[in-house]
């Protein structure tokens, strides 16, 4: 198994597999409101074999070359992931996606692991497009976008039900030229 370093903090991102589903359902557990305020991964991890079900869905797309799913750990403790929801090799597109407990949040991992694999998208996978969906209530994914450089594009009036309210989501997204321009300005800023 590979992990990749998401800093000096002890945080990593690796693959997320079925037999890490009692550590997903302790992450879940641990931040059931404040994940489930925006998404509805918390409905659907309610126990372990939900949590066994949703994770092996992913490893389904992961092996259809159609989606993948990665947990991001902090100090050995799972404390939230990404994924690509949706990964069209034919088209060159894919939308990304993340979730986080309230104890991790506002250390910028989710940052930092959508770079690393946005770059092995772009880079490895040929990739042209990368698509960021969330609610417009959900300032710290919108933050995210920002933060990766994306554009938004629009806003999908009230098209998502979730918990018996319709929420706007709105639509943000990289081109792959723009990331590898914005990537070298860093590089060179680094210098």
């Amino acid at each position: 198994m590979y992990a990749a370093s998401l800093g000096q903090d002890g945080a990593e991102l690796r693959p997320l597999e079925v037999w890490h589903a009692p550590e997903l359902l302790a992450n879940i557990d641990r931040g059931r409101e404040y994940i489930g305020r925006h998404i509805g991964l918390p409905d659907v991890v309610g126990d372990l074999d939900g949590a066994r079900a949703w994770i092996r869905s992913y490893a389904d797309r992961r092996a259809a070359d159609a989606g993948g799913l990665h947990g991001i750990w902090l100090e050995g403790e799972l404390v939230g992931g990404l994924l690509f929801r949706v990964w069209d090799t034919p088209s060159g597109v894919c939308e990304a996606g993340c979730w986080l407990e309230p104890a991790a949040a506002g250390r910028g991992l989710v940052t930092r692991g959508m770079r690393v694999l946005l770059d092995w998208a772009f880079e490895e996978r040929g990739m042209h497009r990368a698509e960021w969906r969330a609610s417009s209530a959900n300032e710290g994914s919108l933050n995210v976008a920002r933060r990766l450089g994306m554009t938004r594009e629009g806003v999908l009036r009230e098209n998502h039900p979730h918990r018996g309210v319709r929420a706007d989501t709105e639509i943000w997204a990289v081109l792959a030229p723009e990331w590898r321009a914005a990537r070298g300005r860093g590089a060179r800023r680094a210098r």
